[in-house]
């Protein structure tokens, strides 16, 4: 048996200028980082005894005699490109819920890749199986989705990605002293509003206006030279980071008007009552998590004032997709 552990992500700054759509005539950037919650993917070859040759278990259970079969878009077409003959079962299991903002659809595809992969005793750079993952979802699938989900899990870490013209990209670890990274860490706070949507219908809503938003795409991609700087520098104060999540937010929310709405503007505001500098929703926008930059001091007003909302706790991690069980006298 084979088992892959793929991190979800957090973006902060730039997320919108990493669609093809932009960065193949603007160039993109973005700063993110994994954290440690996790798509976790089993992988074994089934054997031959069963009226089925394919088992897939998520949320709903798939057993199927052909690859045809499978709905799971992701399973479906992974296992198409990868030609699987042999009878498959796979399990997926995460530590938080889908559609909420974290990059949890190409942690999926990520670590389905990095298991099945493994399972076939191949090794797969993590630079190809980000490249790979970003074929699957936007030629094979046809998501309306971004590229940046895809590097992040399989690179892991807090880095900066820049997409070129020409359709490559550069990862680059930010590197800080460990004592500004932990600072940075301890001041954000991730609540989920409960609400969960389709990431690729709010997203294509923003792309159909992208024509109209250069002047604030351009600036949240500046954002991210900006908040490069703040992390770097060595008297600038973290707070600095807090105030330009809430630019970064200001900017966003211009990009559809399905980004936000008033359940999600309530609870903004009452964290800013609360005591945050800054925060935004994370991913497309419309639902899932909401992150806020607090100095630790005022934390536990911001806990009573969202005492509605999950708040979960977390840190970052910086493997990114692995394999963490390999038995081959399971397979």
């Amino acid at each position: 048996m084979i088992i892959s552990r793929t991190p979800f992500r957090i973006s902060f700054f730039g997320g919108g200028t990493d669609y093809p759509f932009w960065y193949r005539e603007n160039g993109g950037s973005v700063i993110s980082t994994t954290i440690d919650k996790y798509c976790y993917i089993s992988a074994r070859h089934l054997p031959p005894f069963f009226e089925h040759k394919h088992r897939i278990v998520y949320s709903h259970i798939e057993n199927v005699s052909d690859i045809s079969e499978i709905r799971h878009p992701a399973v479906k077409a992974v296992m198409s490109y990868m030609k699987s003959e042999r009878g498959l079962e796979i399990h997926h299991d995460g530590d938080l819920p889908a559609r909420s903002g974290l990059g949890s659809s190409s942690a999926f595809t990520v670590g389905l890749l990095n298991a099945l992969f493994a399972l076939n005793d191949e090794n797969i750079s993590k630079e190809e199986l980000a490249t790979l993952a970003m074929h699957i979802e936007q030629n094979i699938i046809l998501e309306t989705v971004g590229s940046q989900d895809q590097i992040s899990a399989a690179y892991g870490g807090f880095n900066r990605i820049d997409f070129k013209r020409d359709e490559t990209f550069a990862a680059s670890p930010i590197i800080m002293k460990r004592e500004r990274k932990t600072e940075f860490e301890k001041s954000l706070m991730l609540f989920f509003t409960g609400r969960v949507r389709v990431a690729a219908q709010v997203e294509k809503t923003k792309i159909d206006n992208f024509k109209n938003r250069k002047t604030e795409l351009n600036a949240m991609q500046a954002m991210v030279d900006e908040a490069a700087s703040i992390l770097h520098s060595k008297t600038a104060s973290i707070d600095e980071l807090g105030k330009l999540l809430g630019e970064s937010w200001k900017l966003k929310r211009t990009l559809s008007s399905s980004v936000s709405n008033p359940a999600i503007d309530g609870i903004y505001q009452a964290g800013m009552d609360a005591g945050a500098l800054g925060g935004k929703i994370l991913g497309a926008g419309g639902g899932g998590f909401i992150l806020f930059f607090v100095r630790p001091e005022k934390q536990q007003q911001v806990r009573e004032k969202l005492q509605s909302l999950l708040h979960v706790n977390f840190q970052f991690e910086d493997t990114g997709s692995r394999i963490v069980l390999y038995d081959p006298k399971l397979l």
